[in-house]
């Protein structure tokens, strides 16, 4: 993992115009929204696979794909690429909590991915591709922890090693930076291109 002193610097402004709108639900990518959304940032692999699964969720509002959890400020997708970052992959998801609880979110983001493979999910290897839950309340922090403790037995049963996923606040991690154009829903756009998700087949059960 790249250190903050050898990270790229970045710069102060982005690099690209970011799409005022979901392709697919329409709304805006980066609000305003509906009172009463919540906001909840996952990464887990390549984002195109993990974006789509959650914009067809009940209860989400939008979806974006995006940057996070590094040093560098308004990073591309070729700077993210090299490691020296310091991001991760990550779809931001905005939702509505009565529709859509932070627990069944998040047990949905678990059972989506391989959360124990470190700095890799399936052949996408480096760090940029590294399990993590970048929450923005207290309630998410809680949800997060509590239904990791819940997943990490049913995993070792079947032969998984130890979760690595990242839990931090969002306002510990750093800003989201949102991707580039072509990367926002990009199986949208592109329907037949490669990013699956990396599922384990083991459902998260619910916290006890």
């Amino acid at each position: 993992m790249v250190t903050e002193e050898r990270a790229l610097s970045g710069r102060e402004a982005p690099a690209f115009v970011v799409p005022e709108q979901h392709a697919v639900l329409g709304t805006p990518l980066a609000g305003p929204w509906p009172e009463g959304t919540a906001v909840l940032h996952l990464a887990l692999g390549c984002f195109w696979g993990a974006e789509k699964e959650m914009w067809q969720l009940p209860g989400v509002v939008t979806t974006a794909a995006g940057y996070q959890g590094g040093y560098t400020t308004y990073p591309t997708y070729e700077e993210v690429c090299t490691g020296l970052t310091g991001h991760t992959e990550t779809v931001l998801v905005a939702y509505d909590p009565t529709v859509l609880s932070d627990t069944e979110l998040l047990r949905t983001f678990w059972s989506l991915h391989d959360p124990t493979q470190g700095y890799r999910q399936g052949n996408d290897v480096g760090t940029q591709y590294r399990s993590a839950v970048f929450t923005t309340t207290e309630a998410q922090a809680e949800a997060a922890r509590a239904t990791r403790e819940a997943y990490a037995p049913a995993l070792r049963e079947r032969g998984y090693g130890d979760i690595t996923t990242e839990i931090r606040s969002a306002a510990e991690a750093g800003p989201f930076y949102y991707a580039e154009a072509d990367h926002q829903q990009y199986l949208h756009k592109v329907p037949h291109g490669y990013c699956p998700v990396h599922s384990t087949g083991v459902a998260c059960p619910l916290p006890s």
